[in-house]
């Protein structure tokens, strides 16, 4: 949640204001049955570690239940978990021993708090799959994103994957990337690298955190 201008209360995520009652635990149940299942559910977690080096510091931003964590520590990788969500993470807490997920709002995410729970300060890659940008409370996604940016390395990258045609825009990521120095590099339509083309319903967006003086004047939007 995000306060806004002298209001005294907070404006609530889009996900609290569409969620009724315990929907959270139809939609972690929902992976669950996937999973066991033997569908493939890694395709988010198969992307980030495409672009991650071995043993990498992973942040999942709106970690929900820790499947994604879960998969990507399963690769080597040093993961840490974060949602605002407390039935989602105290799911994911039962179905993942050992697996580090937090309840944590985004907007509260920084250094000081990643210290207390014993996580990396500072990530070669932050991953945002599953809507999550979409689900922010609405005006918070530019704070949002400079939090991350915060604890993000020089030449660092975050992903974010959402489906497109609501409120929250891939044009609206982009101009809030570009707020925090971003520079874009990759659009896809789907996790398994499908060419992204008007229409698509889906964005998986990669950026780069600048690390010279040059990344930094490449800060913005993709060319057209």
């Amino acid at each position: 949640m995000v306060h806004t201008g002298d209001s005294p209360e907070p404006t609530p995520t889009r996900w609290a204001q569409e969620l009724i009652g315990d929907d959270w635990q139809a939609y972690s149940d929902r992976f669950a049955k996937l999973f066991a299942e033997g569908a493939d559910v890694d395709g988010e977690a198969r992307f980030a570690d495409m672009l991650a080096a071995p043993g990498s510091r992973i942040l999942d931003a709106g970690c929900g239940p820790g499947r994604v964590t879960a998969a990507l520590q399963a690769r080597g990788h040093d993961v840490i978990g974060v949602d605002a969500d407390a039935g989602l993470v105290a799911d994911g807490q039962a179905r993942y021993p050992g697996v580090a997920l937090f309840h944590r709002d985004l907007l509260e995410l920084d250094a000081d708090w990643l210290t207390q729970a014993g996580g990396p300060t500072e990530f070669d890659l932050i991953v945002c799959p599953g809507n999550v940008m979409v689900f922010l409370a609405a005006g918070s996604e530019r704070q949002v994103l400079h939090r991350m940016a915060a604890v993000l390395r020089p030449g660092g990258r975050a992903v974010f994957g959402f489906a497109t045609g609501r409120e929250y825009t891939i044009d609206d990521l982009d101009r809030d990337a570009a707020s925090v120095g971003w520079v874009f590099e990759h659009r896809f339509a789907t996790w398994q690298l499908d060419p992204f083309t008007a229409g698509a319903g889906w964005a998986v967006t990669v950026y780069r955190a600048p690390s010279t003086a040059a990344d930094a004047a490449d800060a913005g939007a993709p060319s057209t």
